[in-house]
């Protein structure tokens, strides 16, 4: 049956009033997004900011911890300096363990927590890391236990036994070090080492501030591990 003008007139109107509620809502959609984008950015800024400082803040505390440890140990540990030497790597075939000095303090165990500063060299007598530094110990390695930290095998093995306050030498051959896994220049391949650990009661911890949720849904939004 045909329509009428007025019918066709109508229709179209109709149409026409759907279409347009279609794209206002789209529209509106948009529009919303932008707002909560421009209400939202700020706020992070200042998250953002909150949290560095909180960030520097930690920093300042973690440096003037080591300071404070740095000025206890640094004398009792430094002179042990003079144990790095070169050796015959040839003659290393099996772990060593030496203490230097006996602490009065718990024995370590798997489990025990304890921090560690510490000085190691090669064969050749060369030093390829240490915790001395412009005159000042370095923060300490902190340590859940040596079973549960990422450190070599001959330092998971090695530790055990020493007490808190001693210090020990440690002649770790290669395969209880990094194996056939060259470290940079000073550690080639197949490279037996010897270093010598000072063990301290585990500092206090000092936490980092959590990232507050809101900026952690921002950041996973735009692909961010967070």
């Amino acid at each position: 049956m045909a329509t009428s003008k007025g019918q066709r007139i109508g229709i179209w109107v109709i149409a026409g009033m759907m279409f347009l509620g279609t794209v206002g809502g789209f529209v509106a959609m948009m529009v919303g997004r932008l707002v909560m984008k421009l209400k939202i950015k700020p706020r992070l800024r200042k998250l953002r900011m909150s949290t560095l400082r909180l960030l520097d803040e930690r920093k300042k505390k973690v440096e003037a911890q080591a300071a404070e440890l740095s000025q206890k140990y640094y004398g009792k540990f430094s002179e042990f300096s003079s144990r790095v030497g070169a050796f015959e790597a040839g003659d290393v075939k099996e772990l060593g363990k030496e203490d230097l000095v006996e602490g009065d303090g718990a024995e370590v165990k798997d489990d025990t927590k304890l921090a560690v500063y510490y000085i190691g060299w090669n064969a050749k007598g060369e030093i390829f890391d240490q915790s001395i530094a412009d005159g000042k110990l370095k923060a300490p390695l902190n340590m859940d236990g040596p079973a549960n930290t990422a450190v070599i095998q001959g330092w998971k093995e090695g530790l055990i036994g020493m007490k808190i306050g001693g210090v020990r030498e440690l002649t770790i051959p290669a395969d209880k070090a990094y194996g056939d896994q060259a470290q940079g220049d000073k550690i080639p391949a197949n490279s037996p080492l010897k270093f010598v650990v000072m063990a301290i009661e585990k500092p206090a911890d000092i936490p980092e501030p959590e990232m507050p949720e809101v900026m952690k849904r921002y950041y996973r939004s735009r692909g961010f591990n967070v």
